[in-house]
């Protein structure tokens, strides 16, 4: 049972949400990578560079001690200062840069995840270096109430031209990742579902 736990979430995403947490947030950070989903993205917008900074690393060691790959969320100098070669951004973050930060920015990163909503975005994106691309919004979900779902004839269409894997984001659970799996993602990324697992 363990095992098929396991390999059910080998294809997602962590995309963390500490006001979603009940009880507290590093044993849940760890509850959730002993499941050995593919990666985390540790987003928490709110910190403070100085409180992300901190709690970016004591993430980072939990992921590294059960081997699921950390992307820090915007902070560039963060995860530059505190080696992590992974970090996720948005297209007009990727936009504002010059043409010798985008350089930069691919010499200091194995892994670039950019968050696309449109098939041009994810175009741009891996033109500029990314290596993978977090599409939404593909159902409805809590996060963004009213917004209607792009649904997954949008992600088969990103999917079929797009030479980087892409990992669908917005009311994703394990039935939906197979849904976008089967339309061409690599995976889907959950929010909700393992900042409230239990």
């Amino acid at each position: 049972m363990i095992i098929f736990m396991c390999k059910a979430y080998q294809h997602t995403i962590v995309i963390t949400n500490r006001s979603l947490v009940q009880g507290d947030y590093l044993t849940q950070i760890r509850k959730v990578c002993r499941l050995h989903p593919y990666a985390l993205i540790l987003r928490e917008k709110d910190l403070e560079p100085w409180a992300y900074e901190t709690l970016a690393g004591q993430v980072m060691q939990i992921c590294e001690e059960y081997g699921v790959i950390c992307f820090l969320h915007f902070h560039a100098e963060i995860a530059e200062k505190l080696g992590c070669r992974n970090i996720h951004i948005s297209i007009p973050f990727l936009n504002s840069l010059t043409l010798d930060e985008k350089k930069h920015l691919r010499s200091s990163f194995d892994r670039i995840s950019v968050s696309c909503h449109q098939k041009e975005e994810a175009e741009l994106a891996v033109k500029c270096g990314a290596t993978q691309i977090v599409l939404g919004t593909i159902f409805e979900t809590a996060c963004k109430p009213g917004r209607i779902g792009s649904g997954t004839d949008f992600v088969r269409s990103v999917c079929r031209n797009c030479q980087v894997p892409v990992y669908a984001i917005g009311g994703i659970n394990l039935e939906r990742v197979k849904l976008v799996m089967e339309a061409g993602a690599a995976g889907g990324c959950m929010m909700s579902a393992f900042m409230e697992l239990p």
